[in-house]
């Protein structure tokens, strides 16, 4: 990848800050097994740099086309494909979702009381798409589980690697999870909290209603090729995985445990099960064409993936009284980023004053990151971008955007 620091407005001596805080705080200490950093504005990319082993149990380091797992950082690819339909006027973003979802029309939501009885009573509002792609729609996991349960080391089986679509079994599809969907009451009235969920699948399944296209195909022929994304997918092909990563977690001791062999992983074999929430792989260089687009205002290179001011739209606060998500989150619930001072909007977090975030940035900065700790931020303001792959469950074990944020925004110049 062309390194250009002067090109992109950056001080090349603050960004190798960068190079000695990765190598002597995590790749040294044996904190994570590999990562890798990119930092691109203006149109160039200003910083890239690889570290450590993408397979620490083989001796393989971490090289330009290592393929990651993403994880969340499927969702903002997801809310594009889908906003590629509203702007057909295929949908509008107050439509109830059962317009295309007419098996949910008899939702219920659960309602809890101070004495611990439960009850069901109708939905105040229905759901809308809107709420699908603001995690406000009253949605949670199957049998009442968090996202930190689902995730948990002893919810797990060997070689699975979390993949998604393994952990739905071997002929779950969108449409099923739908189906089954119909059948658990909703978490709280839509439109009322914020709670990180199923939602972003069914914005999937959405896509395959409305175009009447399997979502992978839809991906790969509105985003994926026309931006030259050649190695992001829901699978790892078997003849790129040497390049794959495996992915690790802490164990009790702080030392790294292998969770997913990449020669056995889950990612090997090609899921029914297509998450629009969590189901891809990509490269660093894949995922930087994808953020690059999003600052050109929906065109890379000639390809029109999106109109500027529908990511504009994507990038708006949609939290009600422009709130932050520490105002309306679900008591319980879990993020990608810190609540305070941080909004949301479709797929993504959009940060408010830095006063507010209490982290160096900019307001209107949009973000997210997956569970294997990979993160990503959007800055238009600066015409900024990063990104940060690594393999190391949970997200959240370091934080790492904050640490990369006091370390990029000095050095421009520019």
């Amino acid at each position: 990848m062309k390194v250009d620091p002067e090109g992109a407005g950056l001080n090349e001596r603050q960004l190798e800050r960068i190079t000695e805080h990765f190598q002597t705080r995590y790749i040294d200490p044996g904190r994570i097994a590999g990562c890798q950093v990119a930092v691109a504005r203006h149109g160039h990319v200003g910083y890239f740099r690889s570290f450590g082993c993408r397979d620490r149990e083989r001796s393989a380091a971490v090289e330009e086309d290592t393929i990651w797992r993403i994880y969340s950082m499927t969702k903002p690819i997801t809310g594009v494909a889908l906003m590629s339909l509203y702007e057909r006027a295929m949908f509008q973003l107050s439509d109830p979702v059962t317009r295309f979802i007419p098996e949910w029309r008899d939702l219920k939501v659960r309602e809890r009381a101070e004495d611990g009885s439960e009850r069901l009573v109708e939905p105040r509002s229905q759901m809308t798409v809107r709420d699908l792609l603001t995690h406000m729609s009253g949605l949670g996991f199957a049998g009442g589980r968090t996202l930190q349960e689902l995730f948990s080391a002893d919810n797990s089986r060997p070689g699975e690697g979390f993949a998604p679509g393994a952990r739905r079994g071997p002929n779950a599809t969108l449409e099923t999870m739908v189906e089954r969907y119909a059948g658990y009451p909703l978490e709280f009235h839509p439109g009322t909290h914020w709670f990180y969920s199923v939602s972003t699948d069914v914005c999937g399944r959405l896509v395959e209603i409305i175009s009447g296209q399997r979502f992978d195909e839809y991906l790969r022929e509105t985003l994926f090729e026309p931006l030259a994304m050649r190695d992001t997918g829901f699978m790892v092909p078997d003849a790129n995985v040497d390049r794959f990563a495996a992915c690790y977690r802490r164990d009790a001791s702080k030392k790294l445990v292998l969770v997913d062999d990449p020669q056995r992983s889950g990612y090997r074999k090609e899921p029914s099960f297509l998450s629009g929430g969590g189901g891809l792989v990509s490269t660093t260089a894949d995922y930087l064409r994808f953020c690059q687009m999003l600052l050109n205002g929906g065109e890379l290179d000639g390809a029109r993936i999106l109109g500027r001011k529908t990511i504009e739209l994507m990038a708006s606060n949609h939290l009600p009284g422009d709130g932050d998500l520490q105002s309306v989150a679900l008591v319980g619930g879990y993020g990608e980023v810190g609540f305070a001072g941080m909004g949301f909007g479709l797929t993504v977090a959009v940060a408010k004053a830095p006063t507010a975030t209490q982290v160096i940035g900019s307001p209107g900065e949009y973000m997210w990151g997956g569970a294997a700790s990979t993160i990503f931020w959007v800055d238009p303001s600066e015409d900024l971008t990063v990104i940060f792959m690594t393999q190391l469950l949970p997200s959240g074990t370091f934080n790492f955007r904050g640490q990369l944020k006091t370390l990029v925004y000095p050095a421009i110049v520019g």
